[in-house]
């Protein structure tokens, strides 16, 4: 199992109407893409800067169906966040390898 992770340094004036957004429209749409078997929305509780920080993370059961994604599916996901909340949050990725 790999788990995709993107963490999202969010602007406190916005953080209430991006983990609305993430719930309700934009982690729906990445399910909805049938690469990903599991997602979840945590937030960071050891703050160290002004905003407000989460982690989106995606299972999917394999590395190619990640890289699937990230070629045909993320793209326009992605803008449409970006589009949504210009200049309001930085994110970086990581993938990991599910060991249990």
């Amino acid at each position: 199992m790999i788990l995709y992770n993107v963490t999202s340094s969010v602007d406190p004036e916005v953080a209430e109407e991006w983990v609305s957004y993430m719930r309700d429209e934009h982690m729906p749409d990445v399910m909805a893409t049938g690469y990903f078997v599991k997602s979840q929305l945590l937030r960071l509780l050891n703050e160290e800067n002004d905003g407000y920080t989460y982690a989106a993370q995606y299972y999917c059961i394999n590395t190619d169906q990640l890289d699937e994604y990230q070629r045909m599916a993320a793209p326009g996901l992605s803008a449409n966040l970006e589009t949504r909340f210009p200049g309001q949050y930085v994110s970086f990725r990581t993938v990991l390898e599910v060991l249990d």
